[in-house]
């Protein structure tokens, strides 16, 4: 699979049209990459939460600081 940086994603390619934490439209400016996709926000303040909490969900899996049910997840 072909990486992307994030100054070479493109609004045309995202998953949604609406920012997951607000509703709003999507901003070319919001852009990044999750699991290979890319995902619109609709500005870099939600875009920034969201790569907060995954990463915060990453190290909590990393140091198996969760339940197993969690862990099974994709």
């Amino acid at each position: 699979m072909k990486r992307m940086s994030n100054d070479t994603l493109r609004i045309e390619d995202a998953v949604n049209e609406t920012c997951p934490w607000s509703g709003k439209p999507i901003a070319a400016d919001s852009l990044t990459l999750y699991r290979g996709e890319v995902v619109g926000f609709c500005n870099p303040g939600c875009r920034d939460k969201f790569a907060a909490a995954i990463d915060h969900f990453e190290k909590a899996l990393a140091k198996r600081d969760v339940p197993l049910i969690a862990k099974e997840m994709d």
